[in-house]
């Protein structure tokens, strides 16, 4: 099998599952993938396929993925990076285009999103931004589920974190928002 420009892609998730319908979903639209789970065997697998893009997960099990964008960055300046997040923020976008990565995508996204940011050669942000952007209750949301992921549950210690007292918290998590 011929390989064309942009035909073969890294994906970097810890999301084994995740991971795996997104090299599916590609692999359908004719891209070869290979895929890792940590960043040191995302490093190993660019270095052995030389990949053309790299979709890398913002948070790697307990690794920032961000880690990662340099690194590739390194290998081959022409490489299409993605950075792929269910915690999207400004300030990660931001900090990412600074590492080297050509697009920010919020989880979740359907392999035609996936495969058109790819196709994409400038480095240009996202045009498929979702139509109804998250409300802040929701993203305060998002943001609380994720430090308390990292806590392991643990509701004192993610009130410590947050800087938020641990009854202010509990009644946060009660009010869970809409899905906007």
């Amino acid at each position: 099998m011929s390989a064309e420009p942009r035909s073969r892609v890294l994906i970097v998730d810890d999301d084994e599952r995740f991971a795996a319908t997104l090299a599916q979903a590609l692999e359908r639209r004719g891209w070869a993938t290979v895929v890792a789970h940590t960043a040191d065997a995302a490093l190993a697998a660019a270095r052995a396929t030389q990949p053309n893009a790299a979709l890398v997960d913002l948070r790697i099990g307990r690794d920032d993925g961000l880690t990662v964008v340099p690194a590739l960055r390194e290998l081959d300046a022409r490489m299409r990076i993605l950075v792929l997040t269910g915690y999207a923020s400004i300030a990660t976008a931001v900090r990412a285009i600074k590492l080297g990565a050509d697009d920010y995508l919020a989880k979740p996204v359907t392999g035609s999103v996936v495969a058109d940011a790819l196709r994409r050669g400038d480095r240009a942000a996202a045009e498929t931004a979702p139509a109804a952007p998250m409300s802040p209750r929701r993203l305060e949301w998002e943001h609380i589920q994720r430090v308390l992921a990292e806590h392991d549950g643990n509701i004192s210690a993610t009130a410590r974190t947050l800087n938020m007292h641990r009854r202010t918290l509990q009644r946060k998590l009660a009010k869970r928002p809409t899905h906007t």
